[in-house]
């Protein structure tokens, strides 16, 4: 026969596990305002990248590949060498798009769609969460090592178009991104960042106590 002391003992110790793992887990959860917090220490960065489109009805991929270049708070410029060379530059507000000798500006707030997806990018990149959580839901899993972020477009005329933008990367460097469409379509971004001499590749992970 079990005593009633024993009884509540078991309890207690039971209780007092439960309180343990979840102080622990969310004193080590890794979470958005931790991730922008790294994001923003880089002020700017240039990285080569390559890209698949992945199109539904035409077999195998649409490559691409070129050049990513960022200065904080809102400068992104996007320049593809290959298949063919074409530049897409934002700067704050205005777009300017190159391409076989012809330029064309616009502004961004006159296309809401594309508006949202540069803000993706450059929400991500500048550490911006006010901008992300503007457009989108955000889930973040993973660590400082290894991390993912989840954005799913709150605006409906950017959800008409995209189910969800899906962001890894390592400490406060984005290296991949991908866009899934409405349809099925979808792309798929491996970005390798251009370091100099003495920047690390990491930040520090950190370790219990």
């Amino acid at each position: 026969m079990i005593s009633g002391s024993k009884i509540r003992f078991d309890r207690w110790c039971r209780g007092l596990l439960i309180v343990l793992a979840f102080s622990a887990s969310s004193a080590w959860a890794f979470d958005l305002p931790e991730l922008m917090g790294l994001l923003a220490q880089q002020k700017k960065g240039e990285a080569r990248f390559t890209e698949q489109r992945f199109v539904h009805g035409l077999e195998g991929p649409l490559d691409a590949s070129g050049v990513l270049s960022f200065t904080a708070p809102d400068k992104l410029t996007r320049r593809t060498l290959t298949p063919r060379p074409e530049t897409m530059s934002v700067d704050g507000n205005t777009l300017t798009l190159s391409r076989g000798g012809r330029t064309r500006t616009l502004t961004l707030d006159s296309m809401p769609e594309l508006l949202g997806l540069v803000e993706a990018m450059r929400g991500t990149l500048s550490g911006n969460t006010q901008s992300l959580q503007r457009y989108f839901r955000s889930t973040v899993a993973g660590s400082s090592d290894h991390w993912t972020l989840s954005l799913t477009p709150i605006d409906e005329r950017l959800a008409a178009q995209v189910r969800m933008l899906v962001l890894s990367g390592r400490g406060g460097e984005v290296l991949g991104v991908e866009m899934v469409f409405i349809g099925g379509d979808r792309s798929v971004m491996t970005i390798t960042p251009e370091r100099s001499a003495g920047t690390p590749a990491t930040a520090p992970s950190r370790s219990p106590p």
